[in-house]
């Protein structure tokens, strides 16, 4: 719907398709989210490594390889982009829909079998599962409207980074989670906050960049971000659900 609504088609052309600050703006972005998972999940992987053990399941490690090698792309195709090799752009960008397919399918098969692992244990919490498939539910939709656009290059790019940051709530909840739920409380927008605050203000942050560079919004960029919002707002009210509740037991406890 959004590739072909001629409202979007005329913002675009209106809309100056580069900036002196985009790429100032965007690597500092992107590095913003490295920071977030590498403080987040860098600790914890550097004692299985030390360890040399695999203390989680085989598809644990094929879900992180997975999701730290679209980072690893998302950043090549950014310096790809920046150093005007587009044809080498292209190739990968069909790697990357196959990469994204698979991690759609893989991402939530993940959340279920460590629920399984987990349940019955004193940390077993399968309502959360409401925000493993959020977040794959926001990226899948948010890169598939990307691909769509992908010949509308303001659109497509801001798209892509929506998408990303669908994913980076986990590191920045494991790093900067306790404090803020310390300051707002438990409770759904407490849960909303330590989940999803801080990518929240990031995805903001796009859209003032646009303001200030360009005083206007793009439609893509709008409804990628609202639509991105209201799963993430979903989920945290689903946690505590009591139906949301025993419907994730009857999946884990099979």
């Amino acid at each position: 719907m959004l590739a072909t609504a001629p409202s979007n088609a005329v913002a675009e052309h209106r809309f100056a398709p580069h900036h002196r600050w985009d790429p100032r703006g965007l690597q500092i972005l992107l590095a913003l989210i490295w920071l977030g998972v590498l403080m987040g999940f860098g600790g914890s992987i550097a004692k299985h490594f030390a360890k040399h053990d695999l203390d989680y399941p085989l598809i644990v490690h094929v879900h992180a390889a997975a999701f730290v090698g679209w980072m690893a792309l998302f950043t090549t195709q950014m310096v790809l982009i920046r150093s005007h090799q587009h044809a080498l752009h292209k190739k990968l960008g069909l790697f990357g829909v196959g990469l994204a397919a698979f991690m759609v399918v893989i991402g939530p098969i993940t959340a279920i079998v460590t629920a399984r692992l987990h349940f019955g244990m004193p940390d077993s919490d399968p309502a959360f599962l409401a925000v493993s498939f959020s977040s794959i539910l926001n990226f899948a939709v948010l890169v598939t409207a990307a691909l769509l656009l992908r010949r509308q290059g303001p659109s497509h790019k801001r798209l892509m980074m929506l998408g990303l940051l669908a994913l980076a709530p986990a590191g920045f909840a494991r790093w900067l989670g306790g404090p803020i739920i310390g300051m707002v409380g438990p409770g759904p927008l407490g849960m909303w906050c330590l989940l999803y605050l801080i990518t929240t203000a990031l995805v903001l942050s796009i859209g003032v960049h646009d303001l200030v560079t360009r005083r206007r919004l793009l439609p893509a960029y709008v409804l990628g971000a609202a639509f991105s919002l209201g799963v993430q707002v979903a989920s945290a009210w689903l946690l505590f659900s009591p139906a949301w509740l025993a419907l994730m037991k009857q999946l884990v406890a099979h």
